[in-house]
């Protein structure tokens, strides 16, 4: 056992206290993931056979087969080789980062944890490696070396985020310049000019990289958050926030927050109430809006910034398609027939970042033609589609949804989006506009589908009047899709039941894990699809809502017209292997009879 090295530790499911009796000291991989309790020996012999054939490692074959997880093999290994087992937090602290190239942390797997005194902890994830190590990092560090053991995963992750904050300070490619535009009645022009990586001033230095960094990685939102520990910035990648870089000193919290203001024109002296921005900014000859949001809490202002990149929206073509948002060929047929109707309401549901703009303006893109006029009111207009007449929400001037709508009515429009309907006077105009004549696309905030009849009724809309109207509803999750680096996985009893299955309903299915990489960075999935729910209104279905059916004569009346539900419509692509279980939980309810 390498000099130094903590005794071994397991959290779960056995723990020792001290160092494991002698006659485990020599206990193999398999052996120890049997008395830990993570494999049947049945599941060892499996391993084993095919051991013989592809000659990996028994930890490797485990993972990939499903039997173990990451944090799973990294407790068999601290046991095997006699060492504490560490949950491991991807944050490090920056002093305690700079201790160490970050190089050499990538070469050998493994972070500083704790530095005590005149001791150094690393984190490892193969234990194996301690003895090449220790010599080169104890003369670095001068310091003395002891290990613990964490998976890999986690460590690479922390290794990620070191590399990023130093890259942010330290470095910027020399090829991406930030220029601010602004606009003026005669349309935008260029401000100015600044390269991130000749900028002088660190801050601003640090917001440029930040937002560089963020649409590199193709990040929704930047989060800016103040905290007890500093400043926490936070990504939101295929909508799951990520933490990108370790915590900055609380101390440069006011002149971010000031840049970012002055940026987005606010007023920095202003630091009680909340405060709503925008810029834009030409990023490699590319525009790219920024909506920015502050808002004042008791560590300080904090920050989110909303990045609407139409490129990687729209595709390679400018355009918004509905072929690219992953629907299912059986879905994406019923939308296309609903969107080519010649009158009615096309409604649609969901929460916020679903992904409903994005469906609208493909849908607008695919019906806009020389021959037809749209009109659109939104808050704010996200992207700007061509031939398309767009109107942004103002209500500081008095341009209300219902305002706005009201004039677009006297415009002769054939085709009309209203952005969102937050009130009984625009749901009562749309709905108008609907049974006159005019094809209206618009979105209301409901959970279900099904909600949406009741949200109408409390602004006081009458059922009969509104089943006259709807073509259709439409309710739309975006759920996130499984990298290349996958593995398969095999679901225990316990997971199947939290899901609604049962082993006789997903026989002969396989099913996979989220394993992460560089091309992933690390969280295993690469990109997102939307999943959608379409409820046709038939006379039927029409006499059912206004009757005051049961929702499960509803939904059976559905299933029976072509409705697949978002839950079986997320297992489906569980089952493609296109995304995993735990995924399809995290977006839809577990219904057994959806």
């Amino acid at each position: 056992m390498p000099h130094n090295a903590e005794i071994g530790h397991i959290a779960e499911p056995s723990t020792w206290e001290t160092m494991p009796p002698k006659a485990y000291r020599q206990l193999r991989f398999g052996d120890w993931a049997l008395k830990l309790g993570f494999m049947t020996q049945e599941d060892l012999k499996y391993i084993l056979s095919n051991k013989n054939i592809s000659k990996q490692m028994i930890g490797q074959l485990c993972l990939e087969e499903g039997l173990i997880d990451q944090e799973d093999l990294a407790q068999i290994l601290a046991a095997q080789f006699s060492y504490r087992y560490v949950k491991l937090d991807a944050v490090i602290p920056e002093k305690l980062s700079k201790l160490v190239p970050v190089d050499l942390m990538a070469r050998y797997k493994f972070v500083p944890y704790r530095k005590s005194g005149e001791q150094l902890t690393i984190a490892m994830a193969e234990p194996k490696n301690l003895l090449k190590l220790v010599d080169e990092l104890e003369m670095l560090t001068d310091l003395e070396v002891s290990a613990v053991v964490a998976s890999e995963h986690n460590i690479k992750k922390a290794i990620s985020r070191i590399k990023t904050s130093r890259n942010m300070i330290d470095s910027s490619t020399d090829d991406m310049r930030l220029s601010v535009v602004k606009e003026s009645d005669q349309g935008e022009y260029i401000l100015s000019a600044e390269k991130v990586s000749t900028e002088e001033s660190p801050i601003v230095k640090l917001v440029d990289s930040t937002i560089l960094d963020a649409i590199n990685k193709r990040a929704s939102d930047i989060h800016i958050d103040t905290t007890s520990k500093g400043i926490i910035i936070r990504y939101r990648i295929n909508g799951m926030l990520h933490q990108a870089t370790n915590p900055i000193d609380a101390q440069h919290q006011s002149p971010i927050i000031s840049r970012i203001m002055v940026r987005s024109e606010l007023d920095i002296s202003e630091k009680r109430i909340p405060q709503d921005g925008r810029f834009k900014l030409n990023v490699s000859d590319r525009y790219i809006d920024f909506r920015i949001s502050i808002l004042p809490t008791i560590f300080g202002e904090d920050a989110v910034i909303r990045i609407l990149d139409r490129e990687s929206i729209a595709g390679r073509q400018g355009t918004f398609q509905l072929d690219s948002i992953g629907f299912a060929e059986y879905e994406l047929l019923r939308i296309r027939r609903m969107i080519h109707a010649p009158y009615g309401m096309f409604l649609m549901t969901g929460p916020t970042g679903s992904g409903k703009t994005t469906t609208l303006y493909g849908a607008l893109s695919e019906i806009n033609s020389k021959d037809t006029k749209i009109i659109t009111i939104e808050d704010p207009v996200e992207y700007q589609l061509e031939g398309i007449v767009q109107i942004p929400v103002n209500e500081k001037k008095g341009l209300t949804f219902a305002k706005g709508l009201r004039s677009i009515l006297r415009h002769d429009p054939d085709k009309i989006l209203v952005g969102e309907i937050r009130d009984p006077e625009t749901a009562q105009i749309a709905l108008q506009s609907a049974l006159t004549g005019h094809m209206v696309f618009t979105t209301v905030h409901a959970n279900r589908s099904f909600d949406v009849i009741n949200r109408f009724m409390h602004m006081g809309i009458q059922t009969e009047n509104l089943m006259a109207a709807l073509n259709c509803i439409a309710s739309q999750r975006l759920i996130r899709t499984l990298c290349e680096c996958k593995t398969a996985h095999r679901p225990d009893e316990a997971e199947l039941m939290e899901s609604g299955l049962t082993p006789k309903l997903v026989k002969g299915y396989t099913f996979y894990a989220a394993k992460g990489c560089e091309r992933c960075q690390g969280t295993g999935y690469r990109g997102r699809k939307a999943v959608i729910e379409i409820m046709e209104m038939d006379d039927e279905m029409r006499e059912l809502f206004m009757s005051r059916s049961r929702i499960t004569a509803i939904k059976q009346k559905a299933r029976e017209s072509g409705t697949v539900f978002l839950r079986r419509a997320a297992l489906q692509e569980v089952f493609n292997g296109i995304t995993t279980l735990r995924e399809a939980n995290r977006v839809t309810f577990v219904e057994v009879d959806g």
